[in-house]
């Protein structure tokens, strides 16, 4: 089929489910959309410069710049560094101490100004999205938010994170039944040590959030928001955790679901992935927002993975249980 004859036409996923079951589950942004409408920003590092509570400064903006990246995790992990270096050489400069405080207080801010709060999450909600989660055998997340992590904490199915009981990722650990979750790009609930290593947050569902705002130099954010593919990837690398669930991705056996993920050109690292897994089918989800929308999202879809041998399944967003329009939380539910 040349990519000029697409139709609007949408399957429906119980459809998909029951031809093809997919063994794993890519999530994207939209499933996050699809719970909290203020999740819909551009950049986080915009938001962070904008933010009313101690926005990013023009000395802090210099150090992005001298680093050629919007990611905060390098900029905090090279202050942490040179922190280290100073206290070695006895430099008495609390510069790199400062701004280290300052970026990451920003970057809380700008996180907290769009994430939803804890208390308006609705108990059935996060049941369902657990189960929708727990039927695939691995879901790969790009969202750094915490509502996969929250439902998986929430509901009764059983999922491995693959950290272990000391909340630290370790590759030789033997691995538990159930799900697994693995965040391609990191998230709220993960932090780097000095070492390039991960550890969990070990906090409850309701203090997660809050865990998360705790300015301490010990506590590197681990996930990766903005940039270029390449420039994901860089930060991808220095992380034992994130370098290894990006490897299985690659490695993926069995159909993929891809749900609420636009993959554009700074999604290019996850598209190389899914084309070296080489699945047999790849089930995409798209919100029929208007024929011409769904016409020009299936030819997107189409030239990613032309080459890839994929027979591509396009089914309606809506019809997925992660899209059911119940989860939406009105924003103005934070007025009340």
């Amino acid at each position: 089929m040349e990519f000029t004859d697409f139709d609007a036409a949408l399957g429906d996923w119980n459809d998909v489910q029951a031809t093809t079951p997919c063994s794993g589950l890519l999530l994207g942004n939209g499933a996050s959309l699809a719970v909290w409408k203020n999740f819909s920003y551009d950049s986080l590092f915009e938001l962070a410069q904008t933010t009313r509570n101690k926005p990013l400064s023009p000395t802090e903006l210099a150090l992005f710049k001298a680093m050629e990246t919007q990611n905060f995790e390098p900029v905090l992990s090279a202050l942490k560094t040179s922190i280290r270096v100073n206290a070695a050489l006895t430099i008495s400069s609390s510069s790199p101490r400062n701004r280290y405080f300052a970026i990451k207080e920003a970057l809380i801010h700008g996180v907290r100004s769009v994430h939803i709060p804890w208390r308006l999450m609705e108990q059935h909600t996060l049941l369902a999205i657990s189960q929708a989660l727990s039927q695939y055998g691995t879901v790969y997340s790009t969202n750094y938010d915490l509502i996969t992590y929250w439902a998986a904490m929430h509901g009764q199915a059983p999922f491995d994170d693959l950290f272990s009981e000391d909340a630290t990722f370790n590759l030789h650990a033997n691995q538990a039944s159930g799900t697994r979750l693995l965040y391609l790009h990191g998230g709220m609930h993960l932090v780097k040590n000095f070492d390039g290593s991960a550890r969990k947050l070990l906090s409850s569902e309701s203090t997660l959030l809050g865990s998360f705002a705790v300015n301490a130099l010990d506590d590197v954010p681990l996930f990766v928001c903005e940039g270029s593919a390449q420039e994901k990837l860089k930060v991808i690398r220095g992380s034992d955790y994130l370098s290894f669930c990006n490897a299985q991705l690659a490695r993926h056996e069995g159909a993929l679901c891809i749900f609420g993920h636009a993959l554009g050109k700074q999604d290019r690292h996850i598209v190389e992935a899914v084309r070296e897994a080489k699945p047999a089918t790849i089930a995409l989800s798209i919100l029929p927002r208007s024929d011409a929308f769904i016409q020009h999202q299936k030819r997107h879809y189409s030239a990613l993975f032309a080459e890839s041998g994929s027979e591509l399944k396009f089914f309606n967003a809506k019809t997925h249980p992660l899209g059911n329009a119940d989860f939406l939380v009105p924003v103005d539910s934070l007025k009340v």
